[in-house]
């Protein structure tokens, strides 16, 4: 067990299985005392909200080897010497992040990091996508990122010292089938940088984002939709990304890393973590091309000659115009 955290108490959201579980247990190690949480007792085979895949017997034993709960998580930790305590509850609720802050508080004390991992997945086009599986996916990750932050908040001001990660994920730059998912997770970033900028004031305060890339239940879920639509498992494996074929104790250091008070000043970024090692900082949204109207309202007919340009990269500058 090291130090680099000793004293320090951390809730991880959605910490039953996967990114969320070995974010859980490499704070653990650090020293940190552990509140883990996910919805439920218990975990489903199925990781996308209202699918029941037609599993094959090897496919639901290889997920069901490695899927778990916050008791479970929890119990792993209390093994190897650490503290935790499980906490159950749906971070959309906002009572039930009041709860979960104040369980850590009551607990252990105090309350200094945040992990805001919990997420809730629909896969389908958005013409048929229900309302409720809108509001879900959206508020389950968004949401209850705020929930979190907001319940933590005035203890961490109190204290002067606080670490927030949150959860968005590479689908914010709009992979179809995920319409919800990826507005979710761009709001998150938004939400981050914007964030980090309110409580600097506070003292020793950072707010990160961060985007995983790690085999988790999602991955084997997906290689069932894949088998179901005719490519076969091998195919899938051989064209994944590196990152894909680990797990995500590979990079989960480095939350441990931005927890830590060697972390002060480094807040409002997105990083990427791979489980291949790679670990990335996403660049910020810039405009890239424009044009401008020096005088006078934009016309149709200009727009017509302008904005086809605009769009391709490839551009002409007019008497009128500036293109920049």
């Amino acid at each position: 067990m090291g130090k680099l955290l000793e004293g320090k108490v951390a809730i991880v959201t959605g910490s039953g299985q996967g990114v969320g579980k070995e974010i859980a247990l490499c704070l653990a190690r650090e020293g940190a005392a552990i509140v883990t949480n996910n919805r439920k007792p218990g975990s489903s085979v199925n990781c996308f909200e209202e699918v029941n895949l037609p599993f094959t017997e090897e496919e639901r034993a290889r997920v069901q080897r490695v899927l778990g709960d916050a008791e479970s998580t929890a119990k792993e930790i209390i093994a190897m010497g650490g503290k935790a305590v499980p906490f159950y509850g749906d971070v959309s609720s906002y009572q039930v992040a009041h709860d979960m802050v104040k369980c850590a508080v009551d607990t252990f004390g105090r309350i200094d990091i945040i992990v805001n991992n919990a997420a809730s997945v629909w896969v389908g086009n958005i013409a048929e996508m229900p309302e409720e599986m809108w509001d879900r996916v959206v508020v389950s990750k968004l949401k209850g990122a705020y929930n979190m932050i907001h319940n933590a908040l005035p203890y961490m001001k109190e204290q002067k010292f606080g670490r927030i990660m949150n959860a968005s994920s590479n689908a914010f730059v709009g992979l179809m089938g995920m319409s919800a998912y990826a507005a979710a997770s761009a709001g998150i970033i938004a939400l981050t940088k914007a964030a980090a900028q309110d409580v600097a004031e506070f003292g020793d305060i950072t707010i990160n984002a961060y985007t995983p890339l790690a085999r988790t239940r999602s991955w084997y879920n997906m290689l069932t939709v894949y088998r179901i639509q005719g490519v076969s498992t091998e195919d899938i494996e051989a064209g994944a990304p590196a990152a894909m074929t680990k797990t995500a104790d590979v990079f989960a250091p480095m939350f441990a890393y931005l927890a830590s008070d060697e972390a002060a000043g480094i807040t409002g970024y997105l990083f990427h973590l791979g489980a291949d090692g790679e670990i990335g900082i996403w660049s910020d949204a810039e405009m890239n091309r424009s044009i401008k109207k020096e005088e006078g309202v934009w016309t149709i007919e200009e727009l017509r000659a302008m904005v086809p340009g605009l769009v391709s990269g490839v551009g002409t500058v007019q008497t009128t115009l500036r293109l920049h």
